[in-house]
């Protein structure tokens, strides 16, 4: 076996020692992410901490199938203005890629789950405690202002011209619509989610639900903004392990 080799493999084990898991849940290495962010500077960590706090995974996003590069884009990046945490990509008809320069980094700093099938991502969301919700300008949809957020909710928004597939629309456990008073009946994908996401984490922040991560979750995360910030982290953490674990 060549060096180049062994030495990936080392790599690779010492980047799953990081993670331990305790009670069937994934638990972050505290000491590692301490030893990483003391590369970074005060300025740096205190706008984690500060950003990692408005975070939630109450809520969660769907795009399927949108065909515009720049109206998914746009979404992650209102995802991470908002405070969402966690988007979720569909791409069963039309697979690309992100485009950094609409998302404007935003990509970094938001979880960007990628599926090929709309069930199965459907399916994924519903183990998680997810209700179905889908977007839609139908008439029987709940309004806005009246959506109940109480649950945790992943919220589906469908193509520029054909909206939401039946398969999202059969599952769905409710839908909700934005209220419009013009001759114009539906609004560009990219805007209906900036709007849909500044009304419901305005006012999920103001009720008395449980929305904020868990600390294990802030640790986790703040572990991945961590390595993006520093160029050398896997050597780091290489250095870090040979030095503290012995790995």
């Amino acid at each position: 076996m060549s060096v180049g080799i062994l030495h990936f493999l080392s790599l690779k084990k010492n980047l799953v020692a990081c993670n331990k898991y305790k009670g069937g849940i994934m638990q972050t290495d505290l000491e590692l992410v301490q030893y990483l962010e003391s590369f970074l500077t005060p300025r740096r960590l205190s706008l984690y901490s500060k950003v990692l706090a408005q975070r939630t995974k109450h809520i969660t996003v769907v795009t399927e199938d949108v065909y515009q590069l720049h109206n998914t884009s746009a979404v992650i990046r209102s995802c991470d203005v908002f405070g969402i945490q966690d988007v979720h990509v569909v791409e069963e008809i039309n697979a690309k890629r992100i485009d950094r320069e609409i998302a404007m980094g935003a990509q970094k700093w938001v979880d960007v789950h990628r599926h090929n099938k709309i069930t199965s991502c459907i399916t994924d969301l519903k183990t998680q405690g997810y209700q179905i919700i889908a977007t839609t300008p139908h008439n029987d949809a709940v309004m806005l202002e009246n959506f109940d957020i109480s649950k945790p909710t992943a919220l589906f928004f469908g193509r520029e011209t054909e909206g939401l597939s039946d398969a999202v629309l059969k599952e769905a456990d409710g839908s909700l619509k934005i209220p419009m008073v013009g001759f114009t009946e539906s609004l560009n994908i990219s805007v209906s989610a900036a709007i849909i996401l500044q009304h419901l984490t305005t006012k999920l922040r103001a009720s008395q639900v449980n929305w904020q991560l868990s600390e294990e979750e802030k640790a986790s995360i703040r572990f991945e903004w961590t390595k993006k910030a520093i160029k050398s982290h896997k050597e780091i953490i290489e250095r870090y392990y040979k030095e503290n674990k012995g790995v």
